[in-house]
């Protein structure tokens, strides 16, 4: 038997969502909408292995006829009644849901989650905790979700206690970290198999790195490849060791300062991404979220702009080698672009950019 699934995704990365749902056999791919893609998830898959994948959910119902006048709020609440009682699961604390929806509407989302929540809330005899003025649910509520798309609406439960992109491995952050579905979308471009050495010369919180290296894991040869993360900021540099270490099966570090696990090791030091310290055509991959400035100030070399880092990044890339960057101002001079695919990133709209030098 198989279940109706929804993975929500940051905008623009839906059909990489898609490949790794058909990649990782999770599931038959029905349809990709506005951040979301609707798949009919396979039995015993494992829901919660999806890297690219902000969250996922079991779909509930999925009601059409949905147009922008009140009604809607109505008909919604006519799907929320007739919910399966299987899918409402323990009651715990009560009852939360989140809205959205594409287009205008004569409703605002506080008033779809009134709707939908009070009934869903009903047959299990707890609270329905509504958002409204900014309230934040409690602790243990069972968390739904609806989303509108033309006239189609989707009521959706999540599968596990919080949404899949709070990575349980980040236990220290910095400011400006890489969403780390994103990080993962990254790697998946970046076509890591056969790859030796992946580096980042501007590793931040490590996210990139630990989601690159989860994806090599399941593919042959990963005991051979090395990650090598380089940040100019030592509290950075601190933040990625101890994200890699809870990353790792079991949490062990390797000796040297390396985390070990997934059957291949992550080093990393401070140094300045304008001179990583590594010889020549060394790495298969670079992986970048440059500092673009907004939260994070490029600092160093960078700090007058980023041609030191693209000038470090074609030195390092063996012949053949591809870089993944996250780019915000245009393609760098000196690469050739393989693919890109444009996503919404804090109001902001950066490309990941696969690229070979020229």
């Amino acid at each position: 038997m198989h279940t109706f699934a929804v993975a929500r995704a940051v905008r623009g990365i839906e059909p990489l969502v898609a490949m790794e749902i058909r990649r990782s056999h999770t599931g038959v791919v029905r349809g990709v909408r506005h951040r979301e893609v609707w798949f009919e998830a396979r039995p015993e898959a494992d829901l919660l292995g999806l890297r690219t994948a902000d969250d996922v959910l079991l779909a509930a119902a999925v009601v059409d006829g949905i147009g922008s006048g009140r009604s809607a709020l109505l008909r919604l609440a006519r799907a929320a009644r007739e919910v399966d009682p299987r899918l409402m699961g323990a009651p715990g604390s009560g009852v939360e849901v989140s809205a959205s929806f594409v287009g205008r509407r004569n409703y605002t989302r506080f008033e779809i989650e009134d709707a939908v929540g009070a009934e869903l809330a009903r047959p299990l005899r707890v609270p329905y905790h509504s958002r409204r003025d900014g309230r934040r649910p409690p602790a243990g509520a069972r968390s739904w979700r609806v989303t509108i798309e033309d006239d189609q609406a989707v009521i959706a439960v999540r599968v596990a206690p919080r949404p899949l992109h709070r990575r349980a491995y980040k236990t220290a952050s910095i400011r400006g970290t890489l969403h780390p579905p994103v990080a993962a979308a990254m790697a998946q471009l970046a076509r890591l198999g056969g790859a030796g050495t992946v580096l980042d010369p501007c590793c931040g919180a490590g996210t990139t790195l630990i989601e690159a290296r989860a994806l090599a894991s399941e593919g042959a040869g990963a005991a051979r490849v090395r990650f090598l993360g380089f940040d100019h900021d030592p509290a950075a540099v601190t933040a990625a060791t101890l994200n890699a270490r809870a990353a790792a099966p079991g949490g062990q570090a390797a000796p040297g300062g390396q985390a070990a696990g997934a059957g291949a090791t992550v080093a990393w030091a401070v140094a300045d991404g304008g001179r990583v310290p590594v010889g020549d055509g060394c790495a298969d991959r670079v992986l970048v979220n440059p500092p673009w400035g907004r939260q994070v100030p490029p600092a160093g070399l960078l700090s007058r702009g980023l041609a030191p880092l693209w000038r470090e990044v074609r030195r390092v890339l063996a012949p053949g080698g591809l870089a993944v960057a996250l780019v915000h101002d245009g393609i760098p001079r000196g690469f050739a672009v393989e693919e890109a695919v444009e996503v919404s990133l804090s109001g902001q709209h950066p490309l990941i950019a696969v690229l070979a030098p020229r």
